[in-house]
């Protein structure tokens, strides 16, 4: 590491010379103080030397150039042969004025140029910060072996609505074709997964900032950053996570754009945890005085699709929630949020049988992809009625516009354990079985649109050092059409919606910033998934995790 030490000669020589100027006249019950001054700093010059800071040749350069400065100082003041001797009188206050003056003025100095650190860094590394985690899991999936079989979803899925038309709830149980099952739900499976992600956050100045995230995954699957082990020892792919500038002119307002994480107040019921949005949110926290009561607004705008006309329309989700975090006694927490969530043009439709016949690019605008969905929502056949013989386009059955309310309740009276309560609930207010019928040519006699969960948690908050610890257990049921199952959580019965069951947690920190976590999760069908009541599915999930964040 190399030093400016041309600031420290300036200033050490200033001390010195300032040292030397003043004893010259001193009287003879002065010069003993200005002679330990002179020690203190000769002793400061060789801690200096000691530490590294600079070498001893600059350090005798330093005392030379003072010396030889202050000499010439005194031969100015010096009287003329003959001239009377004036001892000037220098008070005690006057001289401890002028250390502690040239003392604030070396340090100010070293601190703002950074000349004086042994380790110090350029300063515009303070305006970096990095972070970083990575997972180790052991994974089983043990399915109920009275599951129905993947081809029987082939058969229910033809002609499985009373009008006739195709009818599916996990169309990732089927081929394009519907010829032959590529799901999997009678045979159990163990796998080792990893997950790696690295950031940095930039505070470009006092309001405005940048970050970028790298975690490994795919591009095929939206929520899930896991990569799972087993690749012939193949390289990973490591992604843009996040890439985003946000911008906090005051403490009441923040606006992010790019890729961003989860403006929400919210559970897994509704977003996965990895999931992050597209787009741009703004959050206001208006400050009042009693400062226990915060409340906050959110709005979000989030593009799914660009537009590409002529062959496609573009796709948005847009969303506001409002809440409030309210420390209604000293250890006593609240927080509740109420949202809304708006889905344009995500829902199916038949496709007109003039673009089949003429071979239109727009044929297959409404599929709701299989890189894009789970499994859970009502999906439909979309292709034109004409069209017979072209694989099976799917698309959604109905429209999403769902209401979300949050709650959770921290409880810190035995701190640091806390006990955590937390309830969402989800309902889909633009499900509605009379307009599904009209626009997509199909009956449904079941499907639910709503969802909730409930969740005890105790332990600490945050799991930073060695055995501090967490265990939760946790309630959820989630209708079919409840919410978009592409963004909910994918691990609760291998992803998706129309699911209930239980959880069951518990987290130990093994030590600073790494912790062991175990997870068991049951989960069952609550609709059949291939519209046929006697077909069901159930699957339970051990995962065992070793965390370390840096």
């Amino acid at each position: 590491m190399k030093f400016n030490l041309k600031p420290l000669h300036k200033a050490m020589a200033g001390v010195l010379v300032s040292m030397l100027v003043v004893g010259t006249p001193a009287q003879a019950d002065d010069r003993e103080s200005l002679e330990a001054l002179r020690e203190t700093t000769l002793n400061l010059i060789d801690a200096l030397v000691e530490q590294g800071i600079f070498s001893r040749e600059k350090a005798d350069a330093v005392i030379k150039a003072a010396q030889a400065k202050a000499a010439r100082s005194a031969a100015k003041q010096a009287p003329k042969a003959g001239a009377p001797v004036r001892v000037q009188y220098v008070p005690e206050t006057v001289k401890n004025e002028i250390r502690e003056q040239l003392k604030q003025e070396v340090l100010a100095q070293a601190k703002n140029e950074r000349w004086a650190e042994p380790n110090a860094v350029p300063s515009w590394l303070d305006r970096i910060k990095w972070e970083g985690d990575m997972r180790v899991r052991y994974q089983t999936e043990a399915f109920d072996k009275s599951n129905t079989e993947p081809l029987d979803y082939i058969v229910a899925a033809i002609g499985s609505n009373p009008t006739g038309k195709e009818v599916t709830r996990s169309a990732g149980f089927l081929t394009a074709s519907n010829t032959a099952p590529t799901g999997n739900t009678r045979d159990d499976r163990e796998r080792f997964r990893l997950r790696a992600r690295l950031g940095v956050l930039a505070r470009v100045s006092d309001d405005w900032s940048a970050g970028v995230r790298l975690a490994t995954g795919n591009t095929t699957d939206r929520v899930s950053t896991n990569q799972t082990m087993g690749q012939d020892f193949n390289k990973y792919q490591l992604l843009v996570d996040r890439a985003y500038i946000k911008y906090e002119p005051a403490e009441w307002l923040s606006i992010s754009g790019g890729r961003i994480a989860n403006p929400w107040f919210s559970t897994d019921l509704v977003w996965d945890e990895d999931v992050n949005f597209e787009g741009f949110a703004a959050t206001f926290k208006p400050s009042f005085a009693d400062g226990d009561f915060r409340p906050f607004v959110t709005f979000g705008v989030f593009p799914l699709r660009e537009e590409g006309p002529p062959t496609r329309n573009n796709r948005w989700v847009n969303g506001a929630q409002v809440g409030a975090k309210w420390q209604f006694m000293p250890n006593s927490r609240l927080t509740v949020g109420a949202a809304l969530y708006d889905y344009d043009n995500l829902e199916g439709r038949v496709e007109d049988d003039n673009k089949f016949l003429l071979g239109n690019a727009a044929y297959g605008q409404y599929e709701y992809g299989s890189g894009l969905r789970q499994k859970g929502n009502t999906l439909f056949r979309t292709n034109a009625i004409s069209d017979n013989t072209s694989a099976s386009v799917w698309g959604l059955a109905s429209k999403f516009r769902p209401v979300n309310l949050t709650a959770s309740l921290d409880l810190a009276h035995f701190d640091p354990v806390h006990v955590v309560l937390t309830t969402d609930y989800v309902k889909n207010i633009a499900f509605d079985r009379g307009e599904i019928e009209r626009r997509t040519q199909i009956r449904l006699a079941d499907g639910k649109n709503y969802g909730y969960m409930y969740k005890l948690t105790v332990g600490m908050p945050k799991l930073d050092k060695r055995h501090d610890w967490q265990a939760s257990f946790a309630y959820r049921y989630l209708g079919s059409d409840a919410t978009v199952d592409a963004f909910t959580d994918s691990d609760f019965g291998l992803g998706g919606t129309n699911l209930k069951g239980y959880q069951l947690g518990m987290t130990y920190g093994v030590d600073q910033n790494a912790w062991l976590s175990l997870r068991w999760m049951s989960a069952e069908s609550i609709e059949s998934f291939s519209l046929n009541p006697s077909h069901r599915f159930a699957v339970d999930l051990l995962q065992a995790d070793v965390n370390v964040r840096f």
